[in-house]
């Protein structure tokens, strides 16, 4: 049975690559790390995932991984490394597509799946939720799933023509930006629910009425 959408809670959802994790030069482009001595965590990743774990936030990895589809990077690597971001940054959980567009899963970003998956398997209401990511998917996924998008610089800048809801410089900054918008939020939630019972009590009260008998 789906849970009622007012039991349903906000949640921060993250690309790994260029988000959380350092990009590669590789090829003459930036790219994902395909080895463990590649692997490692932007500065300031760990403090502002604490900052979100701190308000209450659940923190989940949302990411492609179309090297393990093109054998490029070793399912046993990948592994390692997921276990290693779950050790230093404590997320909830790491969602992977292994596959490439070929394969026209849907779960590969732009498409919603794994944000999709996140949601039911930590009861997350999306339309209070962000997506935080540096690429074109993972802005259009965040939209196609209902959430709000904040959009990171990032040295590939692949995103830099892609619309997002917000733009922060970096994840410290991002998570800055999400607590204070929620932050705003509930404070108008908070007031709006005060306007709201106020005039319930006006129209159920029962006002004393003078008559004048002639």
């Amino acid at each position: 049975m789906p849970m009622p959408v007012e039991r349903k809670r906000a949640g921060v959802l993250l690309d790994r690559d260029g988000v959380l994790v350092r990009l590669v030069w590789r090829a003459g482009r930036w790219v994902s790390p395909r080895r463990l001595e590649e692997f490692a965590l932007l500065p300031g990743a760990a403090a502002a995932l604490a900052q979100l774990r701190a308000a209450g936030l659940p923190v989940i990895v949302v990411t492609n991984q179309p090297d393990l589809a093109r054998g490029l990077l070793a399912p046993q690597t990948l592994a390692e490394m997921n276990r290693k971001l779950a050790a230093q940054l404590g997320v909830e959980a790491i969602y992977v597509c292994p596959h490439d567009d070929a394969d026209g899963c849907a779960c590969r970003k732009p498409r919603p799946g794994l944000l999709l998956a996140a949601a039911r398997d930590f009861a997350l209401d999306l339309s209070r939720s962000f997506l935080v990511g540096d690429s074109w998917r993972d802005l259009a996924a965040g939209r196609a799933a209902g959430c709000m998008t904040v959009r990171v610089a990032s040295p590939a800048q692949e995103a830099e023509s892609a619309w997002a809801d917000f733009s922060a410089a970096g994840i410290g900054a991002a998570a800055a930006l999400i607590l204070r918008t929620l932050r705003r939020q509930s404070a108008r939630r908070s007031t709006a629910r005060g306007t709201t019972e106020r005039a319930a009590r006006r129209s159920s009260c029962n006002p004393w009425v003078h008559r004048s008998i002639c």
